[in-house]
């Protein structure tokens, strides 16, 4: 290929300008006197570097614009554009039912009675199952009776005593008598209660372990009695995001058994730190009253702690330098070319493959994607799509 005139007189004054620089080195060793002139001398060098450099840019751009059969390395780029951006610390949650318990009988004995089935809907206040209680029930119609009479003596004694008639000891013994035999009654029907089951609140019996004929006793359970209709998902997340969640945060809940996602917000954070992992908990609440979801199924938490309105880039396209700088890659067009520019950029946050950019970065600006790891600063690219 010939070069055209233009292009020889600038690659000359190229070369003699860098010929002036080596002669100029070589005097400068022999006429180094002292540390200042020496400094001061490879202040004027790095001048005259910087001068060449720029120099030597513009006679590469303008070899660029002449020379139609070099080949330059070609990318793609997209214009940086202004989005919601948000930021979720996942963590894993267990389902957890408010009113789920197991029911122990309060006194040991025979179970004569199971009055329920496992996965029988109970109203609160039903008797699920009843241990024997015969002796009881014989000594309570017993007592009855002696209320019954106990009571009819005294009614006769206070009206006789009302008319002024009999003793006052003979009023009080008879009253006494009463009230006695009232409270023998009223611990007797205690303890027939106890040896009933009873459902503390309304649900469904989830599972019977006691067996008819068998033995109750105290430390044993013999039902659980689950209602589903209010759960919650109960999750431990690691001290670092204390200060990140907080109360009424947005939460997505997902069940991949269910298959079923679920956004809610965070009802209650703890306020205890558990010395064995770091955690603390966080609870949030849901209703259930399909009773689809089950006490102790996992849930995969998505809490919110960030969100803002910016400029949002792949997170594969940025790259850091040797110190550790975050930058990317942008093109300035020049006529017809257009030019690579190293641009220092600021993350606040990546999540998802996304990254916010909280300073460096404006909307609009041509952002090198496909082929960003092949080129560096200041260099003249093809724009493909």
């Amino acid at each position: 290929m010939i070069k055209s005139n233009t292009q020889i007189v600038m690659k000359n004054t190229l070369l003699i300008a860098m010929i002036a620089v080596l002669i100029s080195c070589g005097k400068t060793k022999k006429e180094s006197a002292s540390l200042t002139q020496l400094k001061s001398q490879k202040g004027d060098l790095i001048s005259q570097i910087d001068s060449l450099s720029q120099v030597l840019k513009s006679v590469d751009l303008e070899i660029s614009k002449r020379d139609t059969l070099k080949r330059f390395t070609p990318v793609t780029a997209f214009e940086a554009k202004e989005q919601v951006f948000k930021h979720y610390i996942e963590v894993q949650g267990n389902v957890e039912a408010d009113q789920s318990v197991e029911l122990y009988p309060e006194s040991g004995g025979t179970i004569t009675k199971i009055h329920v089935k496992e996965g029988q809907k109970v109203a609160k206040g039903h008797v699920l199952a009843q241990i024997d209680n015969s002796i009881i029930e014989s000594s309570i119609v017993e007592l009855q009776t002696q209320l019954d009479l106990a009571t009819t003596t005294f009614e006769r004694q206070q009206r006789l005593w009302n008319q002024n008639i009999g003793s006052e000891m003979q009023f009080l013994q008879a009253k006494a008598k009463k009230d006695g035999l009232e409270n023998s009654l009223k611990s007797l029907n205690t303890q027939a209660k106890k040896l009933k089951i009873i459902a503390p609140f309304s649900g469904i019996v989830d599972e019977v372990f006691a067996k008819v004929g068998g033995l109750a006793v105290p430390q044993m359970p013999a039902l659980r009695l689950v209602n589903l209709d209010n759960i919650h998902v109960e999750s431990e997340v690691t001290e670092t995001y204390l200060k990140s969640i907080k109360k009424g945060a947005d939460v997505e809940l997902s069940f991949p058994s269910l298959k079923r996602t679920i956004s809610s917000k965070v009802s209650q954070v703890g306020n205890f730190i558990n010395p064995n992992n770091r955690s603390f908990k966080v609870r949030v609440n849901l209703n259930n009253t399909t009773n689809e979801i089950k006490a102790n199924l996992l849930a995969d938490v998505k809490i919110k702690d960030f969100q803002a309105t910016g400029v949002v880039l792949p997170t594969t396209i940025l790259q850091k330098d040797r110190l550790g700088k975050t930058f990317v890659f942008t093109l300035k067009k020049e006529g017809e070319v257009y030019t690579t520019q190293k641009t220092y950029i600021d993350v606040e946050k990546s999540y998802n493959n996304q990254s916010y950019i909280s300073k460096g970065l404006s909307k609009n600006t041509l952002v090198v994607d496909k082929g960003s790891r092949l080129i560096k600063a200041n260099e003249i690219v093809t724009l493909v799509d």
